[in-house]
């Protein structure tokens, strides 16, 4: 017989694996919406591309952004399975509201936010970790204009090393590179975001006794973590593709190459520190950068000023959310 509070950590799991596979499909866009704009992969193969590359990056890296997101952004002497029930439900509500509307959020962002308000009801904001917090919301704002500064700077090189080359021959060369572009962009992605579930169910496990006394990150976890995140960019989020590749700017294969070097730059040193950034921002701003480079309004400003709305309500939102689950998950459970 499974105990009552095993049954819970089991539930528990499932349900972040539910966000991981959701986290797959919503954030597939910054994965291949530059290379299917740019039409050098049709749509099924560049999800399976992605989603390849999704997976490895489980043998990449160890787990830095995972131990943030397990301690660094609620005291974990309050974390119990309510709360992180209630964190889990309002990121999943709100990825699946900016789904359906075609707006790419943050997954990452909205757990953070989960967190913060059921923490909130739980402890009071004393037990929320400021430094945590602090760092993961200062790259709101830093990450999409890192990857701004970055898409525009590789941009500038590219069209500097190329300019003798023809037309044709610029796009014969980075339809053929931007596979690899696409390729680490995808092994950053995979990194990141992969990462904020397994920090859930390790700490699940750590607050439930099954983790042994010192909090870590079992390879086990990451497996399962990388796998269900690649399968969630096969399942793909059409929706998103079509906002991130053709409205905010025109791509070609040497703006969509830049673009995914400037996001997997930037992810890829956000995981290296710990620190838990959006692949939806490094992304955009990216390719708005890459944009800027032919002119200003080449960029669809009003497209960008709608996603950073929604970059903006991310985080309260989803506290709200889970805030309000938390107080009605604590009267039934």
């Amino acid at each position: 017989m499974v105990s009552a509070s095993l049954a819970m950590v089991i539930f528990i799991i499932l349900i972040a694996l539910v966000f991981d596979f959701i986290n797959g499909f919503h954030d597939a866009a910054n994965s291949i919406s530059c290379v299917v704009s740019t039409r050098v992969l049709t749509p099924r193969y560049a999800v399976y591309w992605a989603a390849t590359f999704n997976f490895l990056a489980a043998f990449m890296i160890g787990a830095p952004v995972a131990k943030t997101i397990g301690t660094g952004i609620v005291n974990p002497v309050i974390i119990d399975n309510t709360l992180i029930l209630s964190a889990l439900g309002g990121a999943i509500a709100w990825n699946l509201l900016t789904w359906w509307f075609g707006l790419p959020s943050s997954s990452s962002h909205a757990l953070i936010g989960g967190l913060i308000g059921a923490g909130v009801v739980k402890g009071g904001m004393a037990f929320l970790v400021w430094d945590g917090i602090i760092k993961t919301a200062s790259f709101i704002v830093l990450s999409p204009m890192i990857g701004l500064v970055l898409g525009f700077t590789y941009m500038a090189i590219v069209l500097n090393v190329t300019r003798k080359f023809s037309a044709s021959k610029t796009d014969s060369v980075f339809r053929k590179l931007q596979l690899v572009s696409a390729a680490v962009h995808s092994l950053g992605h995979g990194m990141n975001d992969a990462q904020k579930t397994m920090g859930i169910i390790a700490i699940v496990l750590f607050s439930s006794g099954y983790l042994g006394p010192t909090f870590h990150i079992p390879f086990w976890i990451v497996i399962i973590c990388n796998l269900v995140i690649a399968m969630g960019t096969m399942a793909g989020g059409w929706r998103i593709v079509k906002t991130m590749g053709t409205r905010i700017t025109k791509l070609r294969p040497i703006g969509g190459f830049s673009a995914e070097t400037a996001a997997a730059t930037s992810l890829i040193g956000a995981t290296i520190f710990g620190i838990p950034v959006s692949t939806t921002h490094t992304i955009t701003g990216a390719i708005m950068g890459v944009g800027a480079t032919r002119r200003l309004s080449a960029v669809r400003w009003g497209v960008a000023g709608n996603i950073i709305w929604a970059w903006v309500l991310t985080i309260p939102i989803s506290a709200l959310v889970s805030a309000v689950l938390f107080l009605f998950l604590d009267q039934i459970i």
